[in-house]
């Protein structure tokens, strides 16, 4: 119930303006999110890969309904792939970038508009020596985002992918992309979505995972695993025992202020291990779905906001 309301309340303007002018709400996302600028961006990313981390750089924004805020997305995503190999970060260094925030939602050629956008970062992340991953949102743009994650791999192979656990129909959309040389990140999911395409128990999450995560980690592809669950990250470890893969040919990937010494702790034994680094003014909607996948934190944040401090 909880985790409803969180999710419920990720798309309130009236308790964005309410979190935003908190008093303490800076210090809180300061946590989570790496900074309000591209330079930001690149200084929290030298620092993770001093440590042996790799990094995922995602330019925050979602739900643009305005081109030239689009547009500024995508040369934002430029600017700072640019930043990232000028500072020799960026073979360790890729970018997530949400659709919606390069124009997906847009009427009428949204989808052209996202795809287009989405090229030319890839176009900047070639140029890096880097790679894109597509982030996947609410399962109403699933087709759109996977049919322009194939587009974009026609000329740019590397393209990754995301597929949520939680949704009854990604076991299929698995088998679909374990191809050769496929970059497949598997998360639990992070919208609140109806029974009729979901699964709400946390149980028969982490079962759908299961299932999803064997069939990426017997193919030919790269699996990217996404979770900070002790256990599924145990089960993940034996999977890619039992399919004979060898440490780089897979990954795991987290959230940064999350589980930092987890993080560590599996790099230091010669894992590979993403972090996936948000920056930017738009926090508010990642912040509140970040809470709902972990609801120890809700304590914290309500007496921050509190604060008169």
């Amino acid at each position: 119930m909880l985790r409803q309301v969180l999710l419920s309340a990720s798309r309130s303007p009236r308790l964005r303006r309410l979190v935003e002018t908190a008093p303490l709400s800076k210090q809180v996302v300061a946590r989570y999110v790496a900074g309000t600028t591209a330079e930001d961006a690149v200084r929290i990313s030298g620092r993770l890969l001093a440590d042996g981390l790799t990094v995922s750089v995602d330019q925050l924004g979602e739900d643009t309904i305005d081109r030239a805020q689009a547009e500024g997305i995508r040369d934002a995503y430029t600017l700072v792939l640019k930043q990232l190999a000028d500072a020799g970060l960026s073979r360790d260094a890729e970018v997530s970038v949400k659709l919606s925030a390069v124009g997906q939602a847009l009427p009428g050629d949204g989808a052209k508009i996202a795809y287009e956008n989405a090229y030319q970062i890839c176009e900047a992340a070639k140029a890096a020596d880097t790679t894109v991953t597509l982030d996947m949102e609410d399962h109403t743009t699933t087709d759109s985002t996977l049919s322009i994650v194939g587009d974009l791999r026609k000329d740019f192979p590397s393209v990754g992918a995301v597929l949520q656990a939680y949704l009854h129909r990604t076991e299929g959309d698995c088998l679909d992309l374990a191809g050769e040389g496929s970059r497949v990140r598997l998360c639990k999911g992070a919208y609140f979505e109806p029974e009729s395409v979901a699964y709400h128990g946390r149980g028969e999450v982490d079962r759908s995972y299961v299932r999803c995560l064997k069939i990426l980690m017997s193919g030919p592809g790269y699996p990217m695993v996404a979770t900070h669950d002790p256990r599924l990250i145990e089960i993940a470890g034996s999977l890619a025992a039992q399919n004979r893969r060898v440490q780089g040919s897979y990954e795991y990937q987290m959230l940064y202020g999350v589980r930092q010494e987890e993080q560590r702790r599996l790099a230091r034994v010669g894992e590979k291990v993403r972090v996936y680094v948000p920056y930017g003014d738009e926090w508010y909607g990642y912040l509140i779905r970040r809470l709902a996948e972990r609801p120890a934190n809700v304590a914290f944040f309500l007496r921050s906001l509190m604060s008169k401090k």
